[in-house]
């Protein structure tokens, strides 16, 4: 058929055999992936939460993809309670939680369930700081056991914790240089921070990096003038497999202070763990393309 007899054809022929005399049509361009969806859920007693939101979601934004949604509750006692947390979906549309609460004395079992049940099912978790000492009820300053009524926030973690020492600076030893998030990153010394304790590592867990603080004498003991810093250690970053969908979580202790959690090492740190817990990050410790 040349032409001439294609133009006599009905509309609905001739469509057919248009594509025969045109040429290729361009690719189209490839749509850019998706941001990663990080929902930061802060608040509570004891920390500059109003500040440290901000710096946490410019601080991630500005190293990879992502859209950090914050949800923030101004209230800074140690019950402050989220009502995101009130529906049992309130994970979904996200690739990863980050946890920076401070709620010691939220002890109800059903809320903190519910918190507990979106990381069961596959939700990943980044935990900083203080919600390392968040929900948290009976003789949790001894070792939970596993299952125990009281243990359920712990197992998410897979760290234990209860207390911590005074504010001095903390040395960073990456006690695994072979894990995807730490393959690029140097040690440091914070400026004064909180060392936390830890009563127990669980078996799910591995410690990524610990920390070395000296403390001093606490001011009024009758000390021997010459009597030198005793020295506290601690796991101070880890990453854990929770539940039966062996959900990924990484957690570190530090961030007490804005200056921590501004310094570019830290805000590198947690940045990795975001991708990694979100099965984003390489094995070898790249950054895939459609995540910078």
């Amino acid at each position: 058929m040349n032409f001439k007899q294609a133009l006599r054809l009905p509309v609905v022929v001739l469509l057919a055999v248009l594509p025969a005399f045109a040429t290729a049509a361009e690719p189209a361009e490839p749509t850019a992936a998706e941001p990663l969806r990080v929902l930061l859920v802060a608040g509570g007693c004891c920390h500059d939460y109003a500040a440290q939101t901000q710096i946490l979601k410019k601080g991630i934004e500005a190293r990879i993809r992502a859209q950090v949604d914050v949800v923030y509750n101004p209230d800074k006692s140690t019950k402050a309670m989220f009502e995101i947390y009130g529906n049992p979906d309130w994970a979904k549309g996200y690739d990863v939680v980050l946890h920076d609460e401070c709620s010691a004395e939220v002890t109800d079992p059903a809320y903190v369930g519910r918190i507990l049940a979106a990381h069961r099912r596959g939700t990943p978790a980044v935990n900083l700081h203080c919600a390392m000492h968040s929900y948290r009820w009976g003789d949790f300053r001894q070792a939970v056991a596993p299952g125990a009524d009281n243990g359920g926030w712990f197992e998410m973690l897979g760290l234990q914790s209860t207390g911590h020492g005074p504010q001095q600076p903390i040395e960073i030893t990456f006690a695994d240089r072979a894990h995807p998030i730490t393959k690029p990153l140097a040690d440091w010394k914070t400026v004064n921070e909180e060392l936390y304790n830890n009563i127990q590592v669980l078996p799910t867990a591995k410690v990524i990096a610990t920390g070395r603080q000296l403390v001093p004498p606490k001011p009024g003991e009758q000390a021997d003038p010459a009597a030198k810093p005793t020295e506290a250690t601690a796991v101070v970053a880890w990453v854990n497999e929770y539940g039966p969908n062996k959900t990924r979580i990484f957690s570190t202790s530090l961030g007490h202070n804005n200056d921590t959690v501004a310094d570019d090492r830290y805000l590198e740190l947690v940045t990795r763990g975001l991708l990694w817990a979100a099965g984003r990050l390489g094995d070898d410790g790249s950054i895939p393309t459609e995540v910078k």
